[in-house]
């Protein structure tokens, strides 16, 4: 009986091996198995971003470019009235315009010519002399203003406006400037309309003026720290057929 059962017992733990036996050959199976590749994901490209437009400096004007009325007197302490003085004698005509009008009665320069303004107030007046009233007044060094006609130490002289009158000689310098009269203008890298653009220069702008070439519509400027070249009609300052400097 008891080696019966020792059989039936063998008998029924060789069968739980052999059912148990695929079950554990296939986990050992499934654990071993590779791993799947990995898909490599495609390399996402940034979008091309496109650089903005450059757009040349603006160049702004720093200071008043017309003639300014002078400042009225201030009234003196009221005082007992006295008697009108005698009026003072009429002050003489201006001298009548040179027979050669092409050059100056003083210097032998040419007439008509641009000059500049040496200081930042000059008084323009009515004939030349101080006894002439004071009828404008600039406040803008370097201004161009081109000299008409002389007498003296004086000299008739016009604006950009049309605007004329007498200042003294020691105003004026012979240091060649120009100003941008009313529309804004494109200074240009070398002497052609189609020239990259250096700076876009405001109405009003100052600058010094360098050269003009004969025969040239095209003259070379510099203005705030910008130099390029700028068409003669573009501004106010030169001649139409003027060499300045040395072309």
């Amino acid at each position: 009986m008891t080696i019966s059962l020792s059989a039936s017992l063998l008998r029924l733990l060789l069968c739980g091996m052999v059912v148990a036996s695929p079950v554990a050959v296939a986990q050992t199976a499934t654990t071993n198995a590779p791993a799947p590749p990995h898909k490599a994901q495609p390399l996402q490209t940034p979008p091309v971003q496109t650089p903005p437009a450059h757009k040349p400096p603006v160049v702004q004007p720093h200071g008043p470019t017309h003639a300014l009325k002078p400042q009225p007197a201030k009234p003196a302490a009221s005082k007992p009235a006295a008697a009108p003085p005698t009026p003072a004698p009429a002050p003489a005509e201006p001298p009548k315009p040179e027979v050669d009008t092409s050059k100056g009665s003083v210097t032998s320069l040419p007439t008509p010519r641009f000059v500049s303004l040496r200081s930042e107030e000059v008084n323009l007046r009515s004939g030349p002399g101080t006894r002439y009233p004071i009828e404008w007044v600039y406040k803008r060094r370097d201004l161009p203003v081109e000299i008409l006609r002389e007498f003296d130490v004086w000299r008739l002289v016009q604006d950009q406006d049309g605007t004329k009158g007498w200042v003294h000689q020691a105003t004026l310098t012979g240091r060649r400037s120009f100003m941008i009269p009313s529309a804004d203008a494109t200074l240009r890298h070398d002497p052609r309309d189609d020239a990259s653009p250096v700076a876009v220069l405001k109405a009003g702008v100052i600058g010094q003026l360098r050269s003009c070439q004969a025969g040239s519509t095209w003259c070379q400027v510099q203005a705030g720290g910008y130099r390029g070249y700028l068409r003669r009609n573009q501004f106010w300052g030169v001649l139409p057929d003027e060499v300045v400097g040395n072309g």
